[in-house]
């Protein structure tokens, strides 16, 4: 146990340093120096850069799934437009941007990111599902749903890193959480 919590601990400081400084070129000596470990550290508990990176990018999602389950509002649209506010924060670009790189990466097959895409999709689908049961969708059509809100979500993220265009986006957003208010 204490081994899971020094890995822990040591991957909060990675997630907490890559928000402030983003990842560059960073290598692992470098984060490691910045952290005040070693390279060798880093390797042990995540087994090389990418097995880190991917790593982040869980703790991140994690993080912002846990938020989701935190909002709270009558009214479907409005809790969406909370979360939303909450993913287009200007600190979490550096993170979006590296939770594109990395699944694009995984997506191609790359060494060390393809664990990336366990859950990818289904650690959203099923907790969005379930707000769509809530407001009486059935099973399926709730997950259809759930997934549909997932993939103009991360789309519209990946259009937010690329064009920085935080109006244009939101704009978007609102349209298609007006769209799905049934």
């Amino acid at each position: 146990m204490a081994g899971q919590e020094a890995k822990d601990r040591l991957l909060e400081r990675v997630v907490e340093h890559l928000a402030r400084h983003g990842i560059g070129e960073l290598s692992l000596r470098q984060l490691a120096a910045a952290l005040g470990t070693s390279h060798r550290m880093l390797i042990y508990h995540f087994g090389s850069k990418e097995g880190l990176l991917v790593e982040v990018v869980r703790v991140v999602e994690a993080n912002q799934r846990a938020l989701l389950a935190s909002l709270e509002a009558d009214d479907h649209a409005e809790l969406g437009r909370a979360f939303w506010r909450a993913l287009t924060d200007p600190a979490l670009r550096a993170h979006e941007r590296l939770f594109f790189e990395l699944y694009g990466q995984a997506a191609q097959g790359r060494p060390g990111t393809t664990a990336l895409l366990d859950g990818i999709v289904d650690s959203w689908v099923e907790p969005v599902a379930a707000l769509e049961r809530a407001r009486g969708h059935p099973p399926e059509r709730a997950r259809v749903r759930a997934r549909l809100g997932l993939a103009v979500a991360r789309g519209l993220l990946l259009d937010l890193v690329a064009t920085d265009d935080e109006e244009g986006v939101t704009a978007a957003m609102d349209l298609f959480l007006d769209l799905m208010a049934d």
